[in-house]
């Protein structure tokens, strides 16, 4: 969606009045709606324009969201979910108004039970900060897309990242969440069971409903064993052909690769100036292997077949964390090396996916693309999941850029979604995809439409979102 076609929806103002009087009443200091905080809510890492929320309340307990909800509905107002802000698509903005559950003191690990590789969150704790607690338990939570994003935030988007190749995204990886719904109740959508085939799958459908269906309060997680041993390194090619050619060859022969990311020639140049490294500037692929030491160096060097035999360079690989802890903060690191590229500019981060047979062909189309338009724009991806995403440097006050960078959007969701692909492989829709997704998935996104409604009848969880504004 462009930005133009972006614009606040209607606002109930009495009710806001009302609802922000009740909230101070209520939870006291907790509730803020000074304009810098305000600001800072509506803050994403995106050119999607923000539109701050009318106040901030920084939930403690489920008891706090169980509250907010009601006031939310007594007053048909929205509510706005709020991690980190590290989504990419507005998935944080109140066009409407409305006030932001932010989470970041409902951080705590509730249960942690290791001998069923399982664990359940508050919402708001991170990646990170989840991973530091399990180290003592030989457990960690996989899912790495790359931001320090709290759970919460990840499921609400289906995130994945760099080792999804190996343990899937966070549909796959999470097996129950507890959510508050409209009508105040808090709901279990599953136990700890690994199987199930008790009724509608309701965990899938909160996991990657950007808020829009409800308030998550808990989310329960599949956890793996710490790898006895972790190898990785990287490997340069002539071409982006003919490393995505080496992702596909890997795939498809089952190498049990944990990270395959692809990164082209301008982001490779953008990491070495960005993050003091000295690869080849060349497209190279970024590789980890997980399991015993044994397996890891066979696993390593029938890689290196593979990157022989699709005109790679030799396969530089380590198993000391320091060399491979260097690479993979790069590798993190890729957008703000983006925009290091063209100081004082923005990065509009977009990313499709594609079947892996069809990922050559996408990133080479792409790269044509971005050369014939005279565009900045690093392409790295996912590459063994057939995700990439793309970084346009522009300067995002400038309509002639603005007007090219959306019109390179648009051409390069088409050439994913005419390849059977998908608009969006982890970002999620927000306010930024909506269009794209009607592309994608026609007469299904009104049965998406009829779900909200029946869930959300007031249309108060996180309005506008994957859904334009009525």
């Amino acid at each position: 969606m462009g930005i133009s076609k972006i614009r606040p929806g209607k606002r109930n103002e009495d009710g806001l009045k009302s609802a922000i009087s009740v909230l101070r009443q209520r939870f006291g200091e907790r509730f803020q709606t000074g304009e810098a905080i305000r600001a800072q809510h509506a803050h994403t890492t995106t050119w999607v324009p923000p539109q701050p929320p009318d106040g901030v309340l920084f939930v403690e307990s489920k008891e706090d969201v169980a509250a907010a909800v009601a006031i939310a509905t007594d007053h048909h107002v929205p509510i706005i979910p709020f991690g980190t802000g590290s989504s990419l698509e507005g998935q944080v903005n109140a066009p409407s108004g409305g006030f932001s559950l932010d989470f970041s003191r409902m951080n705590r690990v509730l249960e942690i039970n290791p001998e069923d590789l399982d664990c359940t969150v508050e919402p708001g704790i991170t990646r990170e900060e989840l991973n530091i607690q399990l180290r003592d338990t030989g457990l960690f939570f996989p899912i790495d897309p790359g931001a320090n994003a709290s759970i919460g935030g990840m499921a609400s988007t289906r995130a994945s990242g760099t080792n999804a190749v190996r343990y899937g995204t966070m549909k796959d990886n999470v097996l129950a969440v507890t959510a508050v719904v409209a009508n105040g109740e808090e709901i279990r959508t599953a136990r700890r069971a690994r199987k199930s085939s008790a009724g509608y799958d309701l965990t899938r459908l909160f996991v990657g409903a950007e808020g829009t269906l409800g308030v998550l309060t808990s989310v329960t997680l599949r956890l793996q064993g710490i790898p006895e041993e972790i190898a990785g390194g990287y490997c340069n090619f002539p071409s982006v052909r003919h490393a995505c050619e080496a992702v596909i060859m890997t795939i498809q022969l089952g190498i049990p690769v944990a990270r395959i990311e692809l990164m082209n020639t301008l982001q490779v140049k953008a990491c070495n100036a960005y993050s003091g490294l000295d690869l080849p500037e060349a497209p190279s692929l970024f590789l980890e292997f997980h399991g015993s030491p044994a397996a890891v160096k066979l696993q390593s060097e029938a890689f290196g077949e593979v990157a022989r035999e699709n005109g790679g360079g030799d396969f530089a690989w380590s198993a000391n964390p320091e060399e491979r802890a260097k690479i993979w903060k790069a590798r993190h690191n890729v957008y703000w090396s983006a925009k290091a590229l063209r100081p004082g500019a923005n990065a509009i981060a977009t990313d499709v996916c594609v079947p892996i047979s069809r990922l050559a062909e996408c990133v080479t189309a792409t790269e044509d693309d971005i050369a014939e338009h005279g565009l900045i724009a690093p392409i790295v991806g996912h590459a063994g999941d057939g995700n990439f995403h793309v970084s346009m440097v522009i300067d995002d006050k400038d309509p002639v850029e603005i007007a090219a960078a959306e019109a390179f959007i648009e051409r390069l969701n088409a050439r994913a979604l005419a390849m059977d692909g998908t608009c969006t492989g982890e970002h999620g829709i927000g306010q930024g995809k909506q269009e794209f997704l009607e592309g994608e998935l026609g007469g299904s996104v009104d049965i998406m439409r009829q779900i909200k409604k029946t869930l959300d009848p007031l249309n108060i969880f996180n309005p506008g979102k994957i859904f334009a504004l009525d």
